[in-house]
């Protein structure tokens, strides 16, 4: 059932949007909750809920008299804004052979190892790929589909004895959002984990601390044959501003534990420009640091151009290493399990941020286990069929060593 299920998740449209303001931020992941509530329904769960807002949660109620901490397991239904998730037409690639797969011929797009190394690590595996138009979902879906699937196995299964567990799945985590209206308390747990990692053994309780910077640069528009002396071009101002900020802290050249600035987004006329970065750090001092140089640009820029930028910045979430370190035997437990399923842990820092790192912020210590997707956001992205099954092992598993 796990690979049924999770070709079905794939067929609902579920792209969040970070310009609607709502939660959730498009009407297709309240469907989609919808329907995992009906499926959760049929299982047998309890205490199911699913609010205005797109956050569903249900229990699996303890099958033994010990008393276990309540372990929680969560993923988001939402796939990225960064590509179409609308009528996703997955295929299954059998036996993988290590030549280049061509996923759309009339598009002549094709996931070749040459320009993806770690296809060759699935060799003579079963492939679930995208037809090259749009992204497959495995980010999060695949998680989604391990937990209940999960859950689903435990349930016929009751010779293995477990705690009280509990799942959630929420809207919004691409745009940033997934945690924002997450109810810690009503989720009940004691600690949690995101199934929402990429690659088999990863587990991740490091992430960038991250913020986003409006940098605003106002201009003088004068009619350009009479400009001398008069006119000032915000976007030549603002291409200073970008070459000051060093060129080699930018994602494109940074790996591991570097941080970087990144430039995402740029709105141009010579009256007024705007450039949107992001801050990305893991280590909170260098982070804050990245922030002021920042800061100077801007007074720098406004020693040439008196009054003529601005930066605003939203700090998104913080590396949860520091709520995770006090309570390191739920590291211990899911690199347990991981190695129970033939599994070899590889702890590693995300490069990115996850739900669970607001959580941990919130309360609820969240470390983040790989969910099996490769390639995530885009049309070269696939996950191996093995990759799901053993994320779900890994679920059982922890849930029995918990009781154990």
């Amino acid at each position: 059932m796990l690979v049924e299920r999770f070709l079905k998740y794939v067929t609902f449209d579920t792209q969040s949007d970070e310009l609607t303001n709502m939660t959730p931020s498009t009407p297709g992941q309240m469907v989609f909750a919808k329907y995992l509530k009906e499926e959760l329904e049929k299982l047998g769960l309890k205490d199911i809920t699913l609010d205005k807002n797109g956050y569903l949660m249900a229990t699996l109620p303890a099958n033994t008299d010990k008393e276990v901490p309540t372990v929680g397991f969560i993923a988001h239904m939402d796939t990225s804004p960064d590509m179409s998730g609308k009528n996703v037409n997955p295929r299954i690639v059998k036996n993988y052979d290590g030549q280049a797969i061509i996923l759309n011929k009339e598009q002549n797009v094709v996931l070749d190892p040459e320009q993806f190394p770690e296809l060759l690590n699935y060799i003579g595996e079963d492939l679930i790929v995208t037809d090259g138009t749009t992204l497959l979902g495995a980010d999060d879906k695949a998680g989604i589909a391990e937990i209940i699937s999960a859950m689903e196995y435990l349930i016929n299964h009751p010779e293995i004895k477990h705690g009280k567990i509990r799942v959630g799945f929420n809207p919004d985590e691409e745009i940033g959002l997934g945690a924002h209206k997450f109810d810690v308390e009503q989720f009940g747990c004691d600690f949690a984990y995101t199934m929402d990692g990429g690659a088999v053994g990863e587990l991740e309780y490091e992430n960038f601390n991250a913020a986003s910077a409006k940098v605003t640069i106002k201009g003088r528009n004068v009619h350009p044959g009479y400009a001398k002396h008069k006119m000032i071009n915000s976007m030549r101002v603002a291409t200073q501003f970008i070459v000051m900020l060093p060129r080699w802290e930018t994602p494109e050249h940074t790996e591991g534990y570097e941080g970087f600035y990144h430039l995402v987004g740029i709105q141009g006329t010579v009256e007024e420009t705007v450039l949107n970065y992001i801050i990305r750090d893991h280590d909170r001092a260098r982070f804050e640091s990245r922030k002021r140089e920042i800061e100077h640009l801007v007074n720098k820029t406004n020693s040439e151009y008196p009054g003529c930028a601005s930066v605003e910045f939203k700090d998104q979430y913080y590396n949860m290493r520091e709520k995770i370190e006090p309570v390191m035997h739920i590291i211990e437990t899911a690199e347990r399990a991981m190695r129970e399923a033939g599994v070899e842990p590889r702890v590693q820092p995300i490069r990115g941020g996850t739900d669970g790192a607001q959580l941990s912020f919130k309360g609820l210590p969240c470390p983040n286990i790989f969910a099996g997707g490769e390639n995530f956001h885009g049309r070269f992205e696939y996950v191996p069929i093995s990759s799901m099954k053993k994320a779900m092992d890994v679920i059982v598993n922890i849930c029995k060593d918990i009781a154990e």
